[in-house]
């Protein structure tokens, strides 16, 4: 198993998989974490080119750039605003200025 960039050259990892029964392929630890499959939902696509090479690429149901965003803490943090929104518990401001003041007399009120 190789991994190669969109050039086809060899880029870290080399070695190989065996094909168990079924064709199950385990792949090494070590990738599985590099590429994090070992994440829930992580899946392989599989490509068959006409060459003969069958590539694996490791995809998630959410982008890694946007893992932050379903993380249990952020999550709890949006439920929080949405009822804060639902409530009525924001203020709107007309300009930057008027919001700057306003955080600067709450960070007075709590004396931060």
């Amino acid at each position: 198993m190789r991994y190669s960039g969109d050039n086809g050259h060899v880029a870290g990892y080399h070695g190989y998989a065996a094909v168990q029964g079924r064709g199950t392929v385990a792949l090494p630890a070590e990738l599985r974490r590099k590429y994090r499959l070992d994440e829930p939902g992580a899946q392989l696509e599989i490509i068959e080119r006409a060459d003969g090479v069958i590539e694996l690429r490791p995809t998630l149901p959410v982008p890694v750039d946007e893992m932050w965003f379903w993380t249990e803490g952020h999550q709890a943090a949006e439920r929080e605003a949405e009822e804060d929104l639902e409530a009525g518990r924001y203020r709107s401001f007309d300009d930057a200025e008027s919001f700057l003041a306003d955080l600067e007399s709450l960070a007075n009120e709590t004396g931060r």
